[in-house]
C-alpha cells in the first residue's frame, strides 16, 4: 500500500512539472491551479496544449463589451471540461446560477444535465460543457441575433481546439445555431447532423425537460444516439 501510494504521488508530480512546463513556466509557482489535465487521467501532452490553448482564448475574451449582454452581467461563462472531450455539449446561455457562479449548467437545469451525463457512463470533467453566448440575457430571454455573433467567434474556436467526436446541441438556439434552420427543435431530434466533419445529436434543453418532464426519455433516447455514434 506504501509503495502505491508513494507510486501515486510520483506520478502526480510528473504530471504537475509536465502542465506547467507546457504553459511555459520555468519553475513552479506558490498556487497551484485546477487543472482538468491533472484531475482526469488525460495528464498528457496534447491535453496540456489544448487547455493552454483555451486558456489563451479566455485571455482574449478578457472583459469582453462586444454586445449589450455585458452590460448587466456578473461574470462571463466561458464553458469548463475536458479539453480532450469526445462528448461536448452546448447549451443556449447562462442563468442566474451561471452568472453569479462563472460556471456553465450549475442551476436546475443543470443538475439534470450532470445526471443525464452519469447516467451516460461520464462524469462532468469528462465532457466539455458550453453556451452559444457567454453572458446572461436578461430575464433569461433567448438571445438575439447580433449578440449570437459576436460571441459564435469564441464558440467555434472553442470547438475547433477541443475537436470532439460528437455534439450534443441542447435546444432550439444551440442547434439553429450550429445547424442553421432546419426545423424545430421537436422535429429535429432523434436524428444525426454534421457541423463540419463532427456529428450533431440535437435534443431537448434541460431546462425544457424540467417544465416538461414526459420528454426525458425522448432525451435519454437521443443520448443513446451520442453513445452510439462514440462507440459506447
Amino acid at each position: 500500500m506504501g509503495r502505491e501510494i508513494k507510486r501515486l504521488d510520483r506520478d502526480w508530480l510528473i504530471r504537475i512539472i509536465k502542465y506547467f512546463e507546457v504553459m511555459g513556466f520555468d519553475r513552479l509557482p506558490l498556487d497551484v491551479p485546477t487543472s482538468t489535465c491533472l484531475i482526469t487521467n488525460s495528464g498528457n501532452g496534447s491535453c496540456l496544449m489544448k487547455e493552454k490553448e483555451l486558456l489563451k482564448l479566455r485571455k482574449e475574451i478578457g472583459d469582453c463589451r462586444l454586445c449589450r449582454l455585458s452590460e448587466k452581467r456578473t461574470n462571463i461563462v466561458f464553458g469548463e471540461g475536458n479539453p480532450e472531450a469526445e462528448l461536448m455539449f452546448i447549451g443556449e446561455g447562462p442563468g442566474a446560477d451561471e452568472d453569479l457562479q462563472g460556471r456553465p449548467f450549475v442551476g436546475k437545469a443543470g443538475q439534470l444535465l450532470t445526471r443525464l451525463i452519469t447516467k451516460m457512463g461520464f462524469k462532468r470533467e469528462d465532457v466539455y460543457i458550453a453556451n452559444i453566448v457567454k453572458c446572461r440575457p436578461p430575464n433569461n430571454r433567448r438571445p438575439r441575433e447580433d449578440e449570437i455573433n459576436a460571441c459564435m467567434p469564441f464558440l467555434k474556436k472553442q470547438i475547433e481546439i477541443i475537436n470532439p467526436r460528437v455534439i450534443m446541441t441542447l435546444g432550439d438556439v444551440a442547434t439553429k445555431t450550429l445547424l442553421g434552420e432546419i426545423g424545430s427543435i421537436s422535429k429535429v431530434r432523434g436524428k444525426t447532423y454534421r457541423y463540419n466533419t463532427i456529428k450533431v445529436v440535437p435534443t431537448f434543453h434541460p431546462s425544457y425537460l424540467l417544465r416538461n418532464p414526459n420528454a426525458k426519455w425522448l432525451t435519454w433516447n437521443d443520448a443513446q444516439i451520442a453513445l452510439r455514434l462514440l462507440g459506447r
